[in-house]
């Protein structure tokens, strides 16, 4: 298939890397292969690079633009279990990974997979569809109270018990099917005087996908094990694109870089605190202007970085 879209702050993530032509690099969600593919081009015979993603379809995909470079390996699987899935193909330790969290190009773009809540598809949003959960079902069979928690928290929804309410009553007529259904939904919920901040439907389908994917509970363990993966000097760079993703990496990295906790007047450390390296992005980098402009995906992205050091 043909990718619209640019890779959401590719150069700041390859330079961020530090990439040395013989490491091993993991791209955690490969999607379109889009970083991969500027990865891999930067590595030598000697380098590898491992693509992983959940979505065997978005893999199929990498494989075809990843196809003139012999140095990859393709694993389907889910980038919160990172550390058993190297483990399986022999991998201890790696100088870099990339994770750019939520939903890939590639998904948004294969409009029949729910993701997207512009044109009219089956309420699925599976990055993995060899799993049962889809958002057919939360939007079905959760209970009122359950879908208004998880529109308000994942979507930071003001209206969630509105739209939660509207669709629980939509139900009672008929199953809710398709994207387009909980988008007339969604809008009747919010006033109109209140839908002038981009689509009405963007923070509850944000909310749903998360829901369905298990996006956010791992995530905190996942920069953790991703850091003790690295070999010294390795670096773990990872986009956001909403708060609740950041303040996890934040807090996950914080929690890698350590601190002590000596009195300021003793002379040296006697806490023995343990430390895996160091934030090297105080503040997130965030995209250029001109990329915002290009790519509207990219608004709310955030880049975090940190660098493996052995205390």
């Amino acid at each position: 298939m043909e990718f619209k879209h640019k890779p959401v702050l590719l150069n700041e993530c390859i330079e961020g890397l530090k990439i040395k032509p013989n490491g091993i690099y993991v791209d955690g969600t490969l999607g379109g292969a889009g970083h991969s593919e500027e990865i891999v081009k930067k590595l030598s015979s000697d380098g590898l690079l491992i693509g992983i993603d959940r979505d065997e379809e978005a893999l199929k995909a990498a494989q075809e633009r990843l196809k003139n470079y012999s140095n990859v390996k393709y694993i389907h699987g889910n980038h919160d279990k990172i550390d058993e899935l190297l483990q399986q193909i022999g991998i201890k330790k790696v100088d870099g990974i990339l994770l750019d969290l939520g939903v890939s190009s590639y998904q948004l773009d294969e409009r029949n997979r729910g993701f997207s809540y512009i044109g009219n598809a089956k309420l699925d949003m599976r990055m993995d569809r060899t799993q049962n959960l889809t958002a057919e079902k939360v939007v079905n069979e959760y209970t009122e109270e359950k879908l208004a928690d998880i529109i308000f928290k994942y979507g930071e929804e003001r209206f969630a018990r509105s739209i939660a309410r509207n669709i629980c009553e939509a139900r009672k007529e008929k199953r809710i099917e398709t994207t387009a259904e909980l988008v007339e939904i969604i809008k009747i919920s919010i006033p109109k005087s209140k839908q002038n901040d981009g689509h009405p439907a963007k923070r509850t389908f944000q909310a749903m996908r998360i829901e369905v994917n298990d996006e956010l509970e791992p995530l905190y363990s996942t920069a953790l094990k991703s850091i003790k993966l690295l070999k010294e000097n390795g670096r773990l760079a990872i986009i956001t694109f909403h708060s609740l993703e950041e303040r996890n990496v934040k807090d996950a990295f914080v929690e890698a870089e350590g601190k002590c906790t000596c009195p300021k007047d003793l002379p040296y450390c006697v806490c023995n605190y343990k430390s895996y390296g160091k934030i090297i992005t105080k503040k997130p980098i965030i995209p250029s202007r001109d990329e915002q402009e290009e790519n509207s995906r990219s608004k709310s992205a955030k880049l975090r970085i940190f660098e493996r050091k052995d205390k």
